[in-house]
């Protein structure tokens, strides 16, 4: 028998799934309590549900203001942040039957990264306030003029095949990395410092008001791609199969793109670039559940959660009092497993 050809055992994904909530739970729990001022589990427990539920007794207006104010949306939109960018690169890489897509390849992560970058080396700063959402701004707006453009130059058709659209994407993620390079080199030493930061990635601006607006838009495009499974299923099968059993290839490419680059847009647009995560959880999620987009796209979600909660806590806490910027985690995380995986390919085809 060829030593690739061996059965490998799956986890169902309803246990997946429950084990999964159940450890996220746990972990916003205690990255909450995370920090330099230092909050046990059930002390945060009554804090929340005073709060938010009316329940028990006021605590410590200190530790009600660390949990309420800033750790628990920093945490929540981590969560959130890291589901969205997982399955993201689920939905891409099911897209375009390669298993080196993610959101960053279809160029919508270079088109936040440029318009976040203009925002910053450009635009005066008008006041702190005004100015902490123009960036953001400007971060979603670059993303979708990628996406836009993308879609209007691959003009993806029945017959056209998804590898046009790939092309484009690559190309058009070139283009906006070399104006993205171009404002770097014009910034002068502050700006410099802010658009370093932002590129490595930060959840440490997140209120309440921010993450208000984020998640709806964030949920709504992970709940459509969820019910999206079958489409993506139908695709692994080949375009022209997928046709024939009345899937509208057109549609699915248009929708899969533009729930992609809302995701991703939303999250670059308030963190900064994160990379590796849609890259490399969907492949930790095949080889644990296998390759059914029905597992695939629900646990990337929980599995992407996880991971930039455990991320966040430690780009907080490594260093205290200064933050290291979460993408240098992510990535340290990121290129051995990549690495790992294209190695442990090579030697199941040998």
């Amino acid at each position: 028998m060829a030593r690739g050809s061996r059965s490998v055992r799956r986890f169902p994904v309803s246990v997946g799934a429950a084990v999964g909530l159940v450890v996220i739970v746990a972990l916003v729990v205690l990255a909450i309590g995370i920090g330099p001022i230092r909050i046990e589990p059930g002390e945060t427990v009554r804090v929340v549900l005073h709060e938010v539920f009316g329940v028990g007794e006021a605590r410590a207006s200190l530790e009600t203001t660390v949990v309420m104010n800033l750790r628990m949306p920093r945490v929540l939109f981590g969560a959130l942040a890291g589901a969205a960018l997982a399955v993201s690169g689920a939905a891409l890489q099911g897209l375009f039957h390669n298993p080196l897509a993610d959101p960053g390849i279809i160029g919508v992560s270079g088109g936040a990264s440029t318009g976040a970058v203009a925002a910053i080396v450009l635009l005066p700063s008008v006041g702190t306030v005004a100015f902490a959402w123009l960036v953001p701004a400007s971060a979603f707006a670059g993303g979708a003029l990628a996406t836009v453009l993308i879609y209007l130059l691959a003009r993806p058709s029945a017959t056209s095949g998804t590898a046009r659209l790939l092309l484009v994407g690559v190309a058009v993620g070139a283009a906006f990395a070399a104006i993205t390079g171009f404002l770097t080199y014009i910034a002068d030493d502050d700006e410099l410092e802010s658009v370093v930061f932002w590129q490595m990635g930060s959840l440490g601006g997140i209120t309440w008001t921010k993450l208000a607006l984020v998640a709806p838009p964030i949920a709504l495009g992970i709940v459509v791609l969820l019910a999206m499974n079958r489409s993506l299923d139908l695709l692994a099968l080949g375009e022209r199969d997928a046709r024939h059993l009345g899937l509208d290839i057109v549609r699915t490419r248009a929708v899969v793109i533009a729930l992609a680059a809302l995701l991703t847009g939303a999250t670059v647009a308030f963190a900064g670039t994160i990379g590796f995560i849609g890259l490399v959880v969907p492949h930790i999620v095949r080889m644990a559940f296998g390759p059914a987009h029905r597992a695939v796209v629900p646990m990337s979600a929980i599995v992407g959660a996880i991971l930039i909660v455990v991320a966040d806590t430690a780009s907080r806490t490594v260093a205290p009092p200064s933050e290291v910027p979460i993408g240098l985690f992510t990535a340290a995380l990121g290129a051995p497993f990549f690495l790992w995986l294209v190695m442990r390919s090579k030697e199941v085809r040998a």
